[in-house]
């Protein structure tokens, strides 16, 4: 039999919670734990090991604990620090699920491989918290040997019913496009919609926009022509350090110049230093700061053209002076212009969508604010466009055609291209052309928006003092809820809704909101939630649907910088546990040291009992 004294407690819980807050600076910053060599002699025993000998030097009382104390339980092997880094996690985890209690909520899942080749499915809740905010949450990823739907379903259900969550509570899904996620007859959507009818899908609205831009970049042959060239353009640039540092000084330059004449003006953030940056082959909306910073840097890219074509490598001078052709052409700068304009209406879109605590509802309607902006520019906008486009060519000594005459193709022959008058050519053939394959990708893609279900949830829109408010429509959307609304319930809804209607109408309180989300939150900090807790749960019901699933590709952005090429041998539980601290930052900083050291207790035996809490 074993027997410690009270001092052997306290200096037990000492040592353990020192190590503990070293592993949470640690899990914080998502650093490395164990180093190669962790003897007494080695000169980097690995970050867990200096952190701790660095707080001893700066602490006597630190070094006495560790130093003179037991040499059995000090607290500091990896076993240890594993057994910590899971409490953590698990603490964290369950502070979520408090905030979540027993209400419904929603999923956000996609897979990706880690480091080490291993297909890892990445799991985010969706849900509204006990303040009325919408709240997405990284509940954890998971090890699939495979990614058929089977196989995802079966992790996802894994994953709900470890965290003591109810299958019976999910009411939405938002997955990517592909086929093993929205497939109409074994895709992992269908396979829970079967089980759970109300688990309504919506296909990630970042993720079709991308598509969008895709598919306008590939149908149009002057698209694809312009990004071609543009390609070119980044590979003779980016080729080399030497060349990145003559485009930096040459538009330092160009801005020294400009500052002298007066012709911008200086300030704390202004003429900040631009670089050629190169697109995401997955990330389209980086390409609208690609075009940017091609127009941005238009002279000083001139100028490092003509120097390599004049001064470079043989088969460098060739490539510039054959790039020269192009990049100084009516045509190129026509069409970085245009695609500006586009992507620049899509770029705000994109940005709003990746917003957590954006609503489907509010979704919606920047996408139809989107399609009217570039209707509205197909129609009225081609003589301020081509005004702004003779305005740079201007600037930068570029010929302009005369509209009048017939097209020739820059670097091409003409003999694939009709022949037709310059006006037609880039007014009907590129500008127009362009806008209505955008529009048309759009209808077609976000076909969610037409749905009956989310027409219902647009009358919950408080915009115009709830202009949209349909009683009609409302009572319609409790009908796709039938297991969440009893027919007692729609009785009491029908009248609950008119009371609701003129309470917020004249609530001064609920005057100048944006979106639903926004009604949530105003509703609970009022109490009407209280009085009107079926209409508040439709609001819950509404906000609960995902937009995007940006959350879960910041999951994997954030697990390879956890799990790298240094650290690739990790454990699934040790990569869970890292991930769930790291990107859960701000839940975790709410995590009591007590609760863990509780929860490291029960996970570990151990001879030494921590002392009652004070």
């Amino acid at each position: 039999m074993n027997k410690t004294s009270k001092e052997d407690s306290i200096r037990y819980k000492a040592r353990l919670t020192q190590s503990l807050d070293c592993v949470k600076y640690l899990l914080h910053q998502g650093l490395a734990f164990r180093g190669h060599n962790e003897k007494q002699t080695s000169s980097n025993k690995g970050n867990f090991r200096e952190l701790l000998d660095w707080l001893a030097k700066k602490d006597e009382n630190i070094n006495e604990l560790f130093e003179k104390g037991s040499q059995n339980a000090r607290m500091i092997c990896p076993d240890v620090q594993k057994d910590l880094i899971h409490s953590c996690a698990k603490e964290t985890t369950k502070l979520i699920l408090e905030e979540l209690g027993d209400d419904y909520f929603g999923i956000l899942a996609d897979e990706s491989s880690d480091v080490s080749h291993k297909e890892q499915l990445a799991i985010c809740l969706r849900f509204v918290d006990k303040k009325g905010k919408v709240c997405e949450s990284f509940l954890g990823v998971v090890k699939v040997d495979d990614t058929c739907s089977l196989s995802l379903k079966d992790a996802i259900t894994k994953m709900i019913k470890d965290n003591k969550l109810s299958m019976s509570k999910i009411r939405g899904q938002g997955y990517d496009g592909a086929s093993n996620m929205k497939g109409h007859i074994q895709g992992l959507k269908t396979l829970i919609l079967s089980d759970i009818p109300s688990a309504y899908y919506i296909h990630c609205f970042a993720h079709q926009l991308q598509l969008t831009l895709v598919a306008v970049a590939r149908d149009n042959c002057d698209c694809k022509w312009f990004f071609e060239q543009a390609g070119f353009l980044l590979n003779l640039m980016g080729i080399s350090c030497k060349r990145k540092e003559m485009l930096r000084v040459a538009h330092t330059q160009k801005i020294i110049q400009v500052l002298e004449l007066g012709e911008i003006s200086s300030g704390q953030g202004s003429n900040q230093r631009c670089t050629l940056a190169r697109p995401g082959e997955t990330r389209w909306g980086s390409y609208y700061n690609t075009i940017l910073s091609i127009l941005t840097l238009y002279p000083s890219i001139f100028e490092v053209l003509i120097y390599i074509g004049e001064t470079g490598h043989k088969d460098d001078r060739l490539k510039a002076q054959t790039i020269m052709v192009i990049f100084e052409s009516f045509q190129f700068v026509f069409m970085a212009n245009l695609m500006l304009l586009i992507f620049g209406y899509t770029d705000d879109l994109c940005k709003a969508l990746q917003r957590k605590d954006q609503d489907i509802v509010n979704a919606m309607t920047l996408v139809r604010l989107t399609k009217a902006r570039l209707q509205k520019v197909r129609v009225d906008g081609w003589a301020d466009f081509i005004e702004s486009v003779n305005s740079f060519c201007s600037k930068n000594d570029i010929e302009v055609p005369n509209m009048d005459n017939y097209y020739v193709p820059p670097g091409r022959s003409r003999r694939y291209f009709v022949k037709v008058k310059n006006l037609d050519r880039f007014r009907v053939d590129m500008f127009l052309s362009m806008i209505d394959l955008q529009l048309q990708e759009l209808d077609n893609r976000f076909d969610e928006v037409n749905m009956e279900l989310l027409t219902c949830m647009s009358c919950l829109s408080p915009v115009d003092s709830f202009k949209a408010f349909d009683k009609k429509q409302i009572l319609k959307l409790a009908t796709f809820y039938l297991d969440d609304f009893s027919s007692n319930d729609m009785r009491r809804l029908n009248f609950q809704l008119d009371h609701y209607f003129d309470d917020v109408r004249n609530d001064p309180r609920f005057e100048g909101l944006k979106d639903i989300g926004q009604v949530s939150m105003a509703l609970v900090a009022t109490n009407k939630h209280l009085s009107y807790e079926l209409v508040y749960l439709l609001i819950r019901l509404v906000l609960i649907l995902p937009v995007a699933t940006a959350n879960v590709e910041r999951a994997f952005s954030a697990m390879t910088y956890v799990k790298n090429k240094l650290r690739n041998c990790m454990g699934d539980q040790l990569l869970n546990d890292c991930l769930v601290t790291f990107i859960e930052k701000d839940t975790f900083r709410l995590v009591e040291n007590d609760d863990v050291l509780d929860s490291f207790q029960r996970e570990r035996t151990s001879h030494i009992s921590l002392p009652p809490r004070s």
